[in-house]
Order: C-alpha cells, then sequence, then structure tokens
C-alpha cells in the first residue's frame, strides 16, 4: 500500500510581483538562509532584465526562459538483473519547474567576475532567447533521454 502523499506548504507570493515563481527563485539563490540578501539579488536581476530589453514586465521574459530551459524528458538510473539503465521519463511540472530554476541559478553562479544581480539578468535574458548554459544544459538531457529510448520498456 502507498503511503500517503505529503502535504505541500502554501508559498506566499512576493510583495513586488506578487509572483510565486518570484519568490520560489529567491529560496534557489538563497544561501545560508540570508532570504533578504537573496531577494535584493532576484529584484535587482528582475530590474536589470527590464532595463536591458526595455520591456515593461520583466516576469513576461522570466517566464520564457522557465518555459524554454524546463526539460520534458530525462533519464533515471534503474536496475535490472545486475546492470543499471539510463531510462528515459517524462518530468512532472514541479520538478520541470525546479530544474528550470536551479540551472538558471547554477549557471548565473558558475560566470565570475560580476555581481550575482547581472548574472542571473544575464542568464534569465539568454535563456529566454533560447541561449545560455541553461538551455545548453536541457538540451543535453533531451539528448541523454533520446539516446537512451531503447530501454524506454524499463519504466513502470
Amino acid at each position: 500500500m502507498r503511503r500517503k502523499l505529503k502535504a505541500k506548504p502554501k508559498i506566499q507570493p512576493d510583495y513586488l510581483y506578487d509572483s510565486e515563481k518570484v519568490t520560489k527563485l529567491v529560496n534557489y539563490v538563497m544561501e545560508g538562509g540570508k532570504k533578504a540578501t537573496a531577494r535584493k539579488v532576484v529584484y535587482a536581476a528582475l530590474d536589470e532584465v527590464k532595463e536591458k530589453t526595455k520591456n515593461e514586465n520583466p516576469l513576461e521574459i522570466f517566464e520564457t526562459a522557465l518555459k524554454n530551459t524546463g526539460p520534458t524528458m530525462e533519464v533515471r538510473s534503474r536496475r535490472v538483473g545486475g546492470a543499471n539503465y539510463q531510462v528515459p521519463r517524462e518530468v512532472r511540472p514541479e520538478r520541470r519547474q525546479f530544474l528550470s530554476m536551479k540551472w538558471i541559478v547554477d549557471a548565473a553562479r558558475s560566470k565570475k567576475g560580476k555581481p550575482m544581480a547581472v548574472k542571473l539578468a544575464e542568464e534569465i535574458i539568454s535563456a529566454s532567447n533560447n541561449e545560455g548554459e541553461a538551455v545548453r544544459k536541457r538540451e543535453n538531457t533531451h539528448k541523454m533521454a533520446e539516446a537512451n529510448k531503447a530501454f524506454a520498456h524499463f519504466a513502470w
């Protein structure tokens, strides 16, 4: 018998953009429990996006970036008869959003020499244009899933 699903806590939308996705981004950027610092970084990045793209609503660009970097397929390891297979699986929407934000933040962190807000803004803009490190990561994930399509029958 399956156990009960854990009730997920309701995330409060942020006060500036009234968006739950921005709150999640703040949480992914946050290090060491410093939420105020993470909030400053994210809001500065969204202001930078607004300034660079000449767009009134930076949330639209952020949404596009999330859509462009979210994977639809990924591979999961599965042990069958003493051998490990990389089995392609479809990605749930919550995990798709998580991976998308994680890859954007990781790509921004990997760059050097600029403030985090600027790096994050650049990554969001490039992801919304289907470029950048996070989009490349999604493409690699899709290629892995495509290459291991032969093992799809192990997904049950």
